[in-house]
């Protein structure tokens, strides 16, 4: 194994050899590391959701609505911008580090200010602590953002994901430690701040680069730029995706609220388990292949086929088994958001597509097109909520999936303007998942229907063991290269990345 030194932090000509093996074996890491943190995450919320009530849940949710949105800014797209350069120094990393602690000062003191206006807006003097509190921690997001940009440049994935299993799995037992001592929703707090301390730890741990001082006129110019269209894009978006909590719980109270945002959380936590490796790897190799655009376009049809392939099915199996899912992750409690999640699903069948089309714009540098996408988009977003919010939370996620959908040609079109990518290939790449899952939720239904008079646990077992089933031999007949490639990476074979 290769020991990373002061002299070769910033150097990655080692990486050149043997680009691919790295590739397939950073995958391998990151995906195993967001499969331990999904298990974590689903045992975290049956244990939680037992613990706590709808209403703490919606606390935290109105106050981190707004954190969210500003925590951004402390990346300011710097991170993304040190992984891609071709070459980077020790200055200019060092450079970025101390804007990416001043962004992360500003908005410490600036949530801090905001405090008593949230706790006002929502009618609920606890959220001006929960605010506070949840604003210091934006110190320790900030030490970490270029140490772990550094650890991505060398592609020391397995790192990254010693470190995410580490932090999880403390900030988790502090969780349910403090939850079972009646703290309630300081639980859930104790949470985050425990996760994000242990996480910069660690990466100062791992990454044994000291920043030195800032300095002017090192070349940091255009990374700032490119740095700054990328975070402009996921401001906007992050605006547009969580504009319903805040309206939500404005207009509807916590416990509304509650049941939205939890629904919301666990439709999308699969995904993004699944989502975030699959686009840390094909970003890279997109990049390698930019100049090639008979190899770049054969790629892209075949990443869009494998998130395609794991997403499409396990939607459809949690609308098909939606109020087993909540029932036994969550609790009877939390029958309410049973409508809530089956609607938002469908909303989620368009992810692969949106997915797929950031790491377009990633890959080719495109960053300032995406940002001008980004703000059309969040406009007819934040539109859909405003139409369904009369409506209550159902009518709110109604409005938000049928955006969601009609949005799909603007945006594909959009995104392969001037590239070598036509809209067929986006057919190409989800048509043998499409039908599958039809035919898996067509096998799915009846069984479920039939299983109704069974415990709930023996009703999800037998509806999922018939759709697995059958989606594995329907895949197998429509496309066995693609089950080929799943198993090789779970053995660890080679891939063709070409």
């Amino acid at each position: 194994m290769r020991t990373v030194t002061k002299q070769n932090q910033f150097d990655t000509e080692h990486l050149h050899d043997d680009i691919k093996g790295h590739t397939i074996r950073g995958g391998i890491a990151t995906l195993g590391a967001q499969g331990f943190s999904f298990v974590l995450s689903i045992g975290s919320v049956a244990i939680l959701a037992r613990l706590l009530t709808p209403s703490d849940f919606g606390l935290v949710a109105m106050v981190t609505a707004l954190t969210g949105l500003l925590a951004m800014f402390k990346d300011a797209g710097l991170s993304m911008a040190t992984v891609q350069r071709d070459t980077v120094t020790h200055e200019q990393v060092s450079t970025l580090f101390w804007v990416n602690i001043a962004l992360s000062l500003f908005l410490v003191l600036t949530v801090a200010a905001l405090a008593p206006l949230v706790a006002e807006f929502y009618h609920e003097p606890r959220l001006q602590p929960i605010t506070l509190a949840i604003a210091c921690m934006f110190i320790f997001d900030g030490l970490a953002v270029q140490h772990q940009a550094l650890l991505r440049r060398q592609m020391r994935f397995g790192v990254l994901a010693k470190i995410q299993i580490i932090s999880t799995l403390l900030a988790l037992a502090a969780a349910i430690g403090s939850a079972l001592t009646g703290m309630g929703y300081w639980a859930l707090i104790l949470q985050i701040a425990v996760n994000q301390f242990v996480s910069a730890i660690l990466s100062w741990v791992y990454c044994r680069w000291v920043p030195g001082l800032p300095k002017r006129g090192v070349g940091t110019r255009s990374m700032l730029k490119f740095g700054g269209y990328l975070t402009g894009f996921n401001f906007v978006n992050y605006f547009a995706r969580n504009a319903d909590n805040t309206l939500i719980g404005y207009a509807w109270g916590s416990n509304s609220l509650g049941l939205y945002a939890k629904a919301y959380s666990l439709l999308l936590m699969p995904l993004q388990q699944i989502n975030g490796p699959i686009t840390a790897i094909a970003t890279p190799a997109l990049c390698r292949l930019q100049n090639d655009p008979e190899q770049f376009r054969a790629f892209f049809v075949k990443i869009l086929s494998v998130i395609a392939f794991v997403t499409f099915p396990l939607i459809a199996w949690m609308i098909v088994c939606r109020r087993e899912i909540i029932l036994l992750f969550l609790g009877s409690q939390w029958e309410g958001a049973v409508p809530i999640f089956s609607i938002l699903a469908v909303s989620a069948f368009f992810q692969p597509i949106g997915n797929i089309t950031g790491v377009l714009y990633t890959a080719l540098g495109r960053t300032k097109r995406m940002f001008k996408w980004g703000l059309m988009g969040c406009s007819w977003i934040v539109f859909s909520f405003f139409v369904g919010l009369p409506f209550g939370v159902i009518g709110v996620a109604w409005a938000y999936s049928a955006a969601i959908a009609l949005m799909m040609y603007p945006l594909m079109r959009y995104a392969i303007a001037g590239t070598c990518i036509e809209l067929k290939d986006f057919f190409d790449g989800i048509k043998h998942s499409l039908l599958a899952t039809l035919a898996i939720t067509g096998i799915g239904v009846p069984v479920q229907y039939f299983s109704l008079d069974k415990p709930l646990w023996l009703t999800l077992a037998l509806t999922s063991s018939a759709m697995v089933l059958t989606y594995v031999l329907i895949s197998y007949k429509l496309n066995p290269e693609l089950l080929r490639q799943a198993r090789n990476i779970v053995l660890k074979k080679d891939l063709n990345l070409s």
